[in-house]
């Protein structure tokens, strides 16, 4: 089985998971952090090199106070968690996306969390934590406006490789393979610029059913995929 070295994830539908079984939404939340630590072994035992999740975008902040005060507290306990989880896989573990937003307990954790693991190789793990994909380009192109500013670059020097430097995922291979659960089939402002040609897989099964057979079932769908980058095939 050709394995992709990139997989993308957008980890969907633990509220509705939960509500299913007559549980709070947080119960979901905590099902699908639980999964989460799950997959990243079974990635790496399947051979996956980079993994990224969609785990908290910039247009979440609009769900109920009582939600997101309960996900930054999961982010809390998981960010602390998942330096085991980095040591155990030998993960090296960066966050997209703008943290400023969030408590500074928050952002240390991810500072300690990304310096910790920081030289591992084995499996890179990429969390999307108040990231969306229109405000990484905004990003960037403040960056790079600001470099212009400063003659560290010039308009004819900017190329497509260029641009990606100023990118959250710098550095990071774009996705061969997205996956999608819980039925939904957008993108939701997810890796815009890194998925133009990336395969996807819609799934219904909620996240916190998505176990390893689940995965296994999409790489095969993957397989079926033929790769063209807007070739064509030889005959």
């Amino acid at each position: 089985m050709r394995v992709p070295n990139h997989i993308a994830i957008i980890l969907d539908g633990n509220g509705r998971w939960a509500k299913a079984k007559g549980m709070p939404r947080s119960y979901g939340h905590v099902k699908g952090c639980a999964n989460l630590e799950t997959i990243c072994d079974d990635m790496k035992e399947l051979g996956v090199k980079y993994l990224t999740v969609y785990a908290f975008s910039t247009e979440n902040w609009k769900r109920s106070r009582e939600e997101v005060d309960s996900l930054m507290n999961l982010f809390r306990n998981y960010l602390k968690k998942c330096i085991k989880i980095s040591r155990k896989n030998k993960m090296r573990v960066r966050v997209l996306g703008d943290i400023t937003a969030f408590d500074e307990d928050i952002q240390q954790k991810v500072r300690e969390l990304e310096e910790f693991s920081k030289d591992y190789e084995e499996l890179f793990f990429q969390i999307a934590l108040n990231y969306g994909g229109r405000d990484e380009i905004v990003r960037g192109i403040r960056k790079l406006a600001q470099d212009a500013v400063d003659g560290k670059v010039s308009p004819g020097e900017i190329t497509e490789d260029v641009f990606e430097g100023y990118l959250d995922t710098a550095g990071i291979p774009d996705p061969d393979f997205l996956i999608r659960t819980s039925g939904e089939q957008r993108l939701s402002n997810y890796l815009l610029w890194q998925l133009a040609y990336t395969e996807f897989y819609f799934t219904d099964v909620a996240w916190p059913d998505f176990h390893k057979p689940e995965l296994i079932k999409a790489i095969e769908k993957y397989n079926e995929r033929d790769r063209r980058y807007g070739g064509v095939k030889e005959e």
